[in-house]
């Protein structure tokens, strides 16, 4: 007996620019269709479109793509707040709506980009009492 392995229900977040009325319904009317989906929610000033159920990414976003015409790919963004380093290179994005910075796991070539290694760092142990050396002016 071949047994099928069933999905888990997850929540996928997909970017897709949207710029009226017309464009948010027909991405809402590509996704609502396939089976699996409990529910969808589109944010369109966001650019987002919230897809819960027991379906997979990829053919989420490869669904909106098709039905639609438009560019669809999974949301780049996470909270600024969760991320350590908002401000780091690679990881702030002006693209981005208020309160979300670019996720650095997604991409990898921004992940050495946004660690502690910024320039944060290198301010706040300059004139640091534990390191003797740090300043020669004093």
């Amino acid at each position: 007996k071949l047994k099928k392995k069933r999905k888990q229900f997850q929540t996928v977040e997909v970017k897709v620019k949207m710029d009226c009325e017309g464009c948010e319904r027909k991405v809402k009317k590509s996704v609502e269709g396939m089976k699996g989906v409990t529910e969808v929610e589109v944010d369109r000033k966001a650019s987002k479109v919230t897809v819960s159920g027991y379906v997979e990414p990829s053919k989420v976003v490869s669904r909106i793509a098709h039905r639609t015409g438009k560019r669809a790919e999974l949301w780049p963004y996470l909270p600024y707040d969760v991320v350590a380093h908002p401000y780091a290179p690679g990881v702030y994005d002006r693209k981005a709506p208020s309160a979300y910075v670019r996720n650095a796991d997604v991409d990898p070539r921004l992940t050495n980009l946004a660690r502690a290694s910024s320039t944060e760092v290198k301010y706040t142990t300059a004139f640091s009492d534990d390191n003797p050396a740090a300043c020669v002016v004093m």
